[in-house]
């Protein structure tokens, strides 16, 4: 009788926002870490930043109307779906037979990601690298290596090619 090994189902999360970094981590992850026809499942996760507190007066004395809160839900709401969106949309155009989910979570990217990490049971995490100077690192405090740091599964980041100009050499 000829044992047949069964692949394991990896759970692989993509962390992604707005910019074309988590983007370009998202279509390397496809064609470098997904394996045709594996039981490999993609979470695509999305951490919407908290709302900022606004006290109801603002600066000058007026008061925020919750209406005006609620179109900065609506927003960020908005923008969570979009981007989501488009994620799903690249891995149909890449890898149309990979399983795909969402989530998005509420607060600081870093917490988020490795809270979720942690929850779900992740084998691995890809993210995009912003590419950010030391400087900035140093006052915005880098999410990646928040994650590498505290994170208990292997931690993959992207880090996309800066643009060569066409016709240069």
């Amino acid at each position: 009788m000829a044992d047949v090994a069964v692949a394991k189902e990896r759970r692989i999360i993509v962390a992604i926002d707005e910019g074309e970094e988590s983007m370009y981590a998202l279509t390397w992850c496809l064609k470098n870490v997904i394996s045709q026809n594996s039981n490999d499942a993609l979470i695509l996760l999305y951490a919407k930043p908290p709302r900022t507190v606004y006290s109801t007066l603002d600066g000058t004395g007026y008061l925020f109307s919750s209406d005006i809160m609620a179109s900065m839900d609506r927003y960020s709401s908005d923008m969570a779906n979009g981007v989501i969106e488009k994620a799903k949309k690249l891995c149909r155009t890449q890898s149309g037979d990979v399983k795909v989910e969402a989530r998005v979570g509420d607060g600081d990217p870093r917490d988020v990601i490795c809270d979720m990490v942690e929850k779900l049971g992740a084998d691995v995490l890809v993210m995009g690298s912003h590419g950010y100077g030391w400087i900035k690192r140093a006052f915005l405090g880098s999410v990646s290596n928040h994650c590498v740091q505290n994170v208990k599964c292997p931690v993959l980041i992207v880090k996309k090619p800066k643009s060569t100009i066409t016709g240069s050499k």
